[in-house]
């Protein structure tokens, strides 16, 4: 195997005092990359891109994995969330502030370290890969960038629902709730049967994450309540943040059939609504949940991910 370099920055925002962390994994005897072998991650709305996409399990992360095969791969951490610097109202009580961090301010984090991405590399255009709220970020960059966009990978989309999303605990939001790690595991295997719990999602994988997480012997982390009230405002009211209509990409749809935060409906409407995409797949993957790229059959999602950003069209 090839050598890993991992370059890890502190990027300014669109917002005078908060930084982005972004981290960059490639490989050491590679000079230098074109748009289509770069790929920047984004993740969803309670844990940090920096803690799932570079998860070490069995040895590789998924960046490990995609650099291994000659991608430059890069991850960001939306302001409010892992290493990112978090707004002001994180400091306060919850109750003392609105909610922060909605998703109109997450897609321009998006956009500050895409635009990182592609000056430090020279390209015009790199790949995105989005998970659950992330996904909406990536494809409402999209819909606004589509010259900015090699292909699209949007895993368990989020979409228009008629029932609350699982963050939403009812009552009034503040600016941000606590996550507690007691509580991840049960959320993270809910509907999957207690018999095949441990074939999911291995202890020690769970663990391993909770440790990047959390922090070693920490129990709680906060997390911006901007998705959750953005799930009142528009996706459990019928209103939608981006239009998918407008991405003319390649877009590739990753779902797992144990996916109760996002469930099949919304995958199947969002690539009914890819109409204008350059071309658009969707993989459905067996005996998974809405973290299924963190789990025993994430390498049947990393290798269809890894095909489609492979494959070149004879057109």
């Amino acid at each position: 195997m090839s050598s890993i370099t991992c370059t890890e920055f502190m990027i300014p925002s669109d917002t005078p005092g908060i930084e982005l962390f972004v981290r960059n994994k490639r490989r050491a005897d590679i000079g230098s990359y074109s748009g289509e072998k770069t790929v920047l991650f984004v993740a969803g709305s309670t844990y940090p891109a920096s803690s799932t996409f570079d998860l070490a399990l069995d040895g590789q992360s998924w960046m490990d994995q995609l650099a291994q095969n000659g991608y430059d791969t890069y991850l960001v951490d939306v302001r409010g969330y892992g290493r990112s610097s978090r707004p002001p109202e994180m400091s306060q009580q919850a109750g003392e502030n609105a909610p922060v961090v909605r998703t109109p301010v997450a897609t321009s984090d998006v956009a500050t370290a895409a635009a990182f991405v592609r000056q430090r590399n020279g390209v015009s255009r790199i790949n995105l890969i989005g998970w659950s709220w992330g996904t909406s970020l990536m494809a409402r960059y999209t819909a606004e960038h589509n010259e900015a966009v090699v292909k699209l990978v949007l895993v368990a989309p989020q979409w228009i629902r008629d029932t609350p999303s699982l963050a939403d605990s009812g009552g009034t939001l503040g600016a941000y709730r606590v996550v507690n790690r007691t509580e991840a595991k049960t959320r993270w295997l809910n509907g999957v049967p207690t018999e095949r719990q441990a074939a999911v999602l291995p202890e020690d994988w769970f663990n391993t994450w909770a440790e990047a997480t959390f922090g070693p012997g920490e129990t709680q982390i906060k997390a911006p309540n901007g998705t959750v009230q953005d799930s009142r405002e528009f996706w459990s009211v019928g209103r939608s943040l981006y239009d998918p209509s407008l991405i003319r990409v390649p877009v590739l749809i990753v779902h797992a059939d144990g996916d109760r935060d996002c469930p099949l409906e919304m995958s199947r409407t969002v690539f009914s609504k890819l109409t204008n995409a350059a071309y658009r797949r969707w993989v459905e993957i067996g005996e998974g949940t809405h973290s299924a790229f963190m789990e025993r059959n994430r390498w049947q999602l990393i290798g269809a991910v890894q095909m489609f950003l492979d494959e070149r069209p004879p057109y």
